[in-house]
């Protein structure tokens, strides 16, 4: 809403202007409350707040990353692998009919969780070594950069869902074998 109002604002005749200007003040305030109270819910929550430390001790996993999975996403640590891709909406699905094979999709699943998800991999692929080098490595090998960076989605939820699921806290040779 906050961009829809500064979209609106620059379309705006002067005196219009002011009550634009005073309402995105307001939606900002309201933002900022209800991060507020949703950060005190995670810190007073034993168990959200244990979850989210070990978020956040994944390079590339911030504070809105980390309450976006903890809140959209309560199953994670409690799936395996390919159900917790499938969930999300990010498992490859084949599409294949008469002589159309071999090309995947990804659909469906929870959109929110899989957007804040994209936005911690495009991190990942830069300042996550473990991240970088399996999307470095499959960019190498000829896959286009979008369905290595799905990929590395995948490879990222993969190694937090078993590191919620086993309740350790990040570490590179491990997350190498997930």
């Amino acid at each position: 809403m906050i961009v829809a109002e500064k979209n609106r604002l620059e379309m705006a005749r002067k005196p219009i202007r002011g009550q634009i200007l005073q309402h995105i003040k307001w939606l900002e305030k309201r933002l900022l409350s209800v991060d507020h109270d949703l950060n005190q819910r995670i810190q007073s929550s034993p168990t959200w707040k244990a979850k989210d430390q070990l978020l956040r001790s994944v390079p590339s996993i911030g504070p809105i990353g980390s309450s976006s999975l903890l809140i959209q996403l309560p199953e994670l640590g409690a799936l395996n692998r390919r159900q917790i891709a499938a969930l999300v909406g990010i498992a490859p699905i084949n599409q294949d009919s008469g002589r159309f094979r071999g090309h995947r999709i990804i659909k469906g699943g929870r959109a929110p969780v899989r957007s804040a998800l994209y936005m911690c991999t495009l991190v990942a692929t830069r300042h996550n070594p473990i991240i970088r080098a399996f999307y470095q490595r499959l960019v190498q090998s000829g896959k286009p950069k979008m369905v290595a960076l799905i990929a590395s989605m995948r490879k990222l939820l993969t190694i937090l869902n078993s590191m919620i699921k086993r309740n350790l806290h990040w570490d590179p040779s491990y997350a190498k074998n997930c």
